[in-house]
């Protein structure tokens, strides 16, 4: 046999398999082939996206040692590569899994990497009978770790039988049992909104509580909707030995998947509703803090259980208080000292009063944004920048000037930080929620929108001008816009539905703080914001709604719809996850709103940027929250639609192939690009004309950041790319597709081909007028009407001889297509 001959996978089937089977390695517990490590990153172009293959990362071996624990990466290849050759790769995959074996094989014998130097030697030459035993791996792994026997019977325990967790998720299961089964107490766990935290943790607490190490568990959450999400969910393996800590909960609406029939779903209560006292005989309990804690003593129920009851208690979206001395989840954690607390958060809070890290330490493990996008694991998103003119340039009242009220306005100039704080410009909101139905009208009018207002009185009249704004739909579907906000029990009803990708209605929601934060919204498309944000925390927990992805629902990206300059929070150094494309409606350069006046006491809201919710009073006043400033009242004007409202400025911005914004336009930034890779025109038409296939060498440039379909958006032309870039870099009259194939047409340039051939051709040229010589360079034109009812793809190749033939006839026609020659 012949080994250069082969491919890649004859070598592994004949060559390294066996010997991986020979060494005691199980086929089907323990070696996984072609294991993906990241599906690859979601790349949007206009309105858009596909996966990056060059992006896709896929082991050739991942080697376990028990289902939960990788061990080795094994990468192959063909026998005319040396037989270390994909080591570069496997030591890439295997730091990604976080073990310490590397192996790279040809077929020949294999290349071993030990970065544990069990036996002081870090890469050895094996012959193809020498490939290490599972025993022996696991022996130096755990010599490596400094596991004693103890440890190693908590890390042995196999994950939950479910769905296969994901490189990032392994680690940060494995990452935080080998913690505690160390000893340590405390573990912060830092995952991005979207990449499967409760997962995550039901995987932990499973592998604790199945192996004896933790018996009696407490998970805490700050929102009903995760406590009875995470029941149903991915906690339902625990049912019988798990319940709710709350008198007055009952169950959960779900829908069953294959009848799409709503159902009402009986939840483990473990509190009696009348006696308040607490069936200790469950093992694991899921709670509000708010529910089990309170200023009054009979409302602490936690403090039913002795304080040595539980041995373990999960803190989600640990950011939003528990490590805050004061607060009533950091009660909790002290009455409860004896357990380890594992905090989990997206969004780690570091400030001056509240620190995750102080209390819980550094993270045992950390997946960005950044991360979970390159991956492929979150959807990327693009960003639409609108700033209003009020906003942008201030209003001044006319002396004298009152609100509709009646109330005089105080004399000064308000801006985009006033705007729904101090001052409501009516017209502003009918403004807004027409961009947003614009939008919609212009995408899908039934994607699922979020709109994150200043506060509960601001999503109750975005509510309204949304309505008015879609009146044709609402006035059959009145659901087709709510308000969900904490204030709105009619709304909170909503929120299931609106999650729920199987419900067309609600599809938009108007919030203030209510959403922001534990809503699996996995088919929102849009999220709006007309909320001052300063907050990283509050930034990322807002966007994070969006970032989950669905491909089989058609969910891939999404849009943020900025009308308050958040998204300016991107330009922070501690920003981890870039845009894939900010556009900001024309106009002049943009100028940043000015800074908000200095705040006396706490007119409108908690704290600037604040995630706690705001209390709100009738009548368009606000007040302070209990214990901010002593419940001043602070008016708010309110202006009717006398003052008009319009869009100031509009203008485009993208991300280069480096991943940084584009400061000039988009033209100029495309005839620097392309005067930096062909250095004249000739140059550039010459590659052109050399291209066996123009679609190659258009992806080349656009990934080098030439931004063909955004180009053509801005120039509002129909051109073909070589017309677009020859107008746009060199200033040359350009022609339109249907214009280059009238001109072939006139052209008897077809005479030596059959009567089916020219047909076929002709059909090509009203393909490549339609649609671009993309789709005329793919074989799959050749399915498709009209040609398909010329014959079948293989009857219409025959007809030029064969596919050789056919492939010379077509770079002949696209020869015609670009030639310089008049008609």
């Amino acid at each position: 046999m012949d080994k250069k001959k082969l491919s890649e996978a004859d070598i592994c089937e004949k060559f390294i398999t066996p010997a991986i089977q020979q060494a005691g390695w199980d086929t089907i517990e323990q070696i996984y082939r072609e294991y993906t490590l990241r599906p690859g990153r979601v790349v949007v172009r206009g309105n858009h996206a596909s996966r990056d293959k060059k992006s896709i990362l896929r082991a050739d071996y991942v080697l376990f040692f028990k289902t939960s624990i990788p061990l080795v990466v094994v990468e192959a290849k063909d026998n005319n590569h040396a037989v270390g050759a994909g080591m570069a790769q496997a030591i890439n995959y295997a730091a990604m899994l976080d073990v310490p074996f590397s192996i790279s094989s040809n077929g020949d014998g294999f290349v071993f990497r030990d970065a544990t130097l069990a036996y002081g030697t870090l890469e050895t030459n094996l012959t193809l009978d020498q490939f290490p035993t599972p025993a022996d791996l696991w022996e130096r792994y755990c010599a490596w770790k400094g596991w004693n026997a103890d440890i190693r019977k908590v890390t042995e325990y196999p994950y939950a039988p479910s769905k296969t967790p994901r490189y990032y998720q392994m680690n940060a299961i494995n990452g935080t049992v080998q913690a505690i089964a160390k000893g340590q107490q405390r573990i912060l766990l830092v995952m991005a909104t979207g990449t499967g935290k409760t997962y995550t943790a039901f995987q932990i607490i499973w592998r604790l509580w199945k192996s004896g190490a933790k018996k009696r568990i407490l998970f805490l959450a700050d929102r009903n909707i995760l406590i009875d999400q995470t029941m149903v969910n991915d906690f339902r393996p625990f049912k019988g030995a798990m319940a709710k800590l709350s008198p007055n909960a009952k169950g959960v609406e779900r829908v069953d998947a294959a009848s799409g029939k709503q159902f009402f779903e009986e939840l483990d209560i473990a509190v009696n509703k009348s006696t308040k006292l607490v069936d200790k005989s469950y093992e694991i309990y899921l709670s509000l803090y708010q529910a089990v804690s309170g200023t009054e003593e009979e409302q602490n129920i936690y403090k039913q259980f002795s304080p040595d009851f539980f041995d373990l208690i999960v803190v989600d979206e640990c950011h939003r208080g528990s490590a805050d001395e004061d607060s009533a989840w950091r009660e909790i954690l002290t009455y409860f000292k004896s357990a380890t607390h594992i905090g989990l958060t997206a969004t780690p809070k570091e400030t001056k009063e509240i620190s995750n890290t102080e209390y819980f330490g550094e993270p045992v493990y950390e997946y960005s944004l950044r991360q979970g996008i390159e991956d492929g694991y979150l959807a990327p998103y693009k960003v639409v920048r609108i700033d209003l003119d009020k906003d942008t340039f201030g209003w001044r009242p006319t002396e004298g000037m009152s609100d509709k009220l009646g109330n005089v306005i105080e004399d000064r100039i308000y801006n985009a930080t006033d705007m729904n704080r101090k001052l409501v410009l009516e017209r502003r909101d009918e403004v807004v929620a027409a961009k947003i139905t614009e939008y919609l009208k212009a995408t899908n009018r039934f994607d699922k929108t979020i709109v994150f207002c200043e506060d509960i009185d601001h999503a109750s009249r975005m509510r309204q001008a949304l309505s008015n704004a879609n009146a044709d739909i609402c006035k059959d579907h009145p659901k087709y816009v709510v308000q969900i906000t904490g204030d709105n029990p009619e709304g909170k009803m909503e929120l299931d539905n609106f999650i729920n990708p199987e419900r067309a209605y609600p599809v938009i929601a108007t919030t203030s703080k209510l959403m922001s934060t534990g809503v699996d919204a996995q088919t929102c498309k849009l999220i709006v914001l007309d909320q001052n944000i300063k907050s990283m925390t509050l930034f990322k927990q807002i966007i994070g709604r969006g970032t989950r992805l669905r491909e089989d629902l058609g969910k891939t990206w999404f849009t943020i719809l900025d009308f308050k300059r958040a998204t300016d929070i991107f330009a922070d150094k501690n920003f981890d996850g870039d845009p894939v494309q900010v556009y900001e409606p024309k106009g002049d350069e943009p100028v940043a709103p000015p800074e908000p006046p200095p705040v006396q006491g706490n007119p409108t809201s908690v704290a600037e940027g604040s995630d706690q919710p705001e209390w709100e009073l009738p009548g368009g006043s606000t007040t302070a929250g209990p214990g901010e400033c002593g419940g001043v009242e602070i008016k708010r004007y309110i202006v009717d639609g006398t003052v008009n409202v319009a869009v100031a400025r509009e203008r485009v911005q993208y991300l280069n192939a480096q991943g940084k914004l584009i400061t000039e336009s988009l033209r100029d930034y495309t005839r620097i690009n392309i005067a930096a890779k062909y250095s004249s025109l000739d140059q550039f038409l010459q590659a052109w004309n050399d291209a066996g296939r123009k679609a190659a060498l258009l992806q080349e440039l656009e990934d080098q950041g030439v931004l063909l379909d955004a180009l053509a958006q801005e120039v509002g032309k129909d051109l073909d790319p070589f017309d677009l870039l020859l107008y746009v870099a060199w200033g040359m009259p350009p022609l339109t597709r249907r214009e280059r194939a009238n001109r072939v047409k006139k052209r008897n340039v077809f005479a030596q081909y059959g009567p089916v051939a020219r047909r076929v051709l002709d059909a090509l040229i009203d393909k490549y007028a339609d649609q671009g010589v993309q789709t005329i360079e793919s074989m799959d034109v050749l399915s498709v009407p009209p040609l398909n009812d010329l014959g079948s793809p293989v009857e219409l190749v025959r007809s030029f001889g064969g596919k050789s033939q056919y492939i010379q006839a077509l770079q002949l026609l696209e020869t015609e297509l670009y030639s310089a020659r008049s008609a």
